[in-house]
């Protein structure tokens, strides 16, 4: 299994990217995943500007050029992680192409996971989830600004998070 941890190279680092709309479970998988493979696990929430955080607090859905600096920003990361030869894995919606576009700075290394899910079970994931600044509202917003990825591996949601970290795994890892 290919298990490059900090300040190990191999050569071979890998940035999984974990997609999908707000509630899919793209930080809970995220961080099971870079817990097995014994990777850093950064969550794309973290790299949103406060202007951003407080627009999604008020139900504001985020715009393209809104998105435009956090986009930056995790291009940035995966190119520093590339640079120092880490693999990572990376929560981040990356619903539209031209975002996916944009953070796959090097094709060899950066591979998307996109969780999909129904609209019903998400939304009541959503309801579910005290404390976080992604409204429950917001997810029709997130349902219409999603361009499906044909290029990524895709995990059914409603299979427990073991088994989708260990698809994961199997299908861009081993």
């Amino acid at each position: 299994m290919h298990n490059n941890t900090i300040g190990e190279s191999s050569g071979s680092e890998m940035i999984i990217l974990i997609m999908g709309v707000s509630g899919s479970g793209k930080t809970t998988i995220g961080r099971l995943l870079a817990e097995r493979l014994g990777w850093p696990f950064y969550d794309g929430d973290d790299f949103h500007s406060p202007a951003n955080i407080e627009k999604m607090r008020q139900g504001i859905p985020l715009t393209d050029e809104d998105r435009q600096s956090w986009l930056t920003a995790l291009a940035n990361l995966i190119r520093k992680q590339i640079s120092t030869r880490q693999s990572a894995v990376i929560a981040c919606s990356a619903l539209k192409k031209q975002y996916r576009d944009k953070l796959m700075v090097d094709s060899e290394t950066v591979r998307f996971v996109y969780l999909k899910g129904s609209y019903d079970l998400i939304w009541s994931r959503l309801e579910n989830r005290p404390g976080h600044f992604m409204k429950a509202e917001l997810l029709a917003s997130q349902f219409n600004d999603l361009e499906e990825p044909v290029d990524a591996l895709t995990a059914d949601i409603n299979l427990p998070p073991e088994q989708i970290v260990d698809l994961i795994i199997q299908k861009t890892v081993q």
